[in-house]
């Protein structure tokens, strides 16, 4: 659901970018109060897991494919704010560096997929959670909540599409939320799937009303797993149409898109002759820089006092 330039108009463009920088201060305005030391690491493991899965595309139907959108699962795991910053740093390398979505959609894309939909995500989950107690609750909570976040930033994006005179509501706002309803699905199943891996494996990451702090994470062991998987893994990625372009194909404004340079455009090291070993050792490169940048965005707004208490 990433935004090429072109699909936008400048006012749509100049719109989105300053709910964005407004809604990105926000989140990082509340973790200078909130943000736990103990949630620094795991914001940094979580958004290179996010950048590494969001390169596998899997076959959802008719020729289009979809991928893990990753806010619920941050939002569930580090609280709205912390999964702001995290699908933020996530966009910000894809975009930059990885000519993954556009530089003057950057705005748009944060809008839709770092902020609606880990905040929207969250709200739903929580709404759920407070009907379905246990385990079994927040994993029912978490996957309904992953297929409504991934809906509802479907239809903000079809909102900016019509707005910039793209492709008109009528036509957007069917295609794009149809096709999300599928990928949706998926996306909830993910994130139940991953977070009933945890709750077996390290049930103190997950959060609990009444338990102590959550525990810490072995770094280097999981952020050398993640990497793996995106060397070896994520070459053999689906190379299909996602929802957005099948839909900008299927109305026909596909013709829009100014693709955008990037050191990794297309997800590949320049000068390698092997594709299989350009895309993992991008996807690996990908992973570490995402994982560093929301590192030390997390380090920089740890409460510098050690007498603050975290608020819950």
């Amino acid at each position: 659901m990433h935004i090429p330039d072109g699909f936008l108009d400048v006012r749509t463009a100049l719109t989105t970018a300053t709910f964005s920088s407004v809604g990105v201060g926000v989140a990082m305005r509340r973790l200078r109060t909130t943000l736990p030391p103990r949630s620094v690491p795991l914001m940094g493991l979580t958004a290179a897991f996010v950048f590494a899965a969001q390169m596998l595309n899997f076959p959802i139907a008719a020729g289009t494919s979809g991928h893990l959108l990753g806010a619920v699962l941050a939002a569930v795991l580090l609280g709205p704010s912390a999964a702001v910053l995290v699908m933020t740093s996530v966009l910000l390398v894809q975009s930059l560096l990885f000519a993954d979505g556009g530089i003057l959609a950057l705005g748009a894309n944060i809008l839709n997929l770092a902020l609606i939909a880990p905040v929207t995500g969250y709200g739903i989950y929580r709404a759920v959670r407070t009907m379905l107690s246990g385990d079994r609750g927040m994993l029912a909570a978490a996957a309904f909540a992953g297929w409504g976040a991934t809906v509802i930033a479907a239809i903000a994006c079809a909102a900016e599409l019509a707005w910039s005179g793209t492709a008109p509501w009528g036509a957007a706002f069917p295609a794009m939320t149809s096709v999300h309803m599928i990928i949706g699905l998926a996306e909830g199943l993910i994130t139940a799937l991953v977070l009933a891996a945890l709750a077996k494996a390290r049930p103190d990451l997950l959060p609990k009303p009444d338990a102590g702090p959550a525990g810490t994470l072995p770094v280097s062991l999981v952020l050398t797993a993640t990497v793996s998987f995106a060397l070896l893994v994520t070459p053999f990625s689906f190379d299909l149409p996602d929802g957005l372009e099948k839909v900008a194909a299927t109305v026909g404004f596909d013709q829009r898109a100014v693709a955008n340079a990037g050191p990794f455009a297309d997800y590949r090291i320049p000068g390698i002759g092997s594709a299989v070993l350009a895309t993992g050792l991008a996807a690996a490169a990908g992973t570490l820089i995402v994982f560093l940048l929301s590192l030390l965005l997390a380090r920089a707004l740890v409460p510098a006092s050690p007498h603050k208490q975290p608020q819950s």
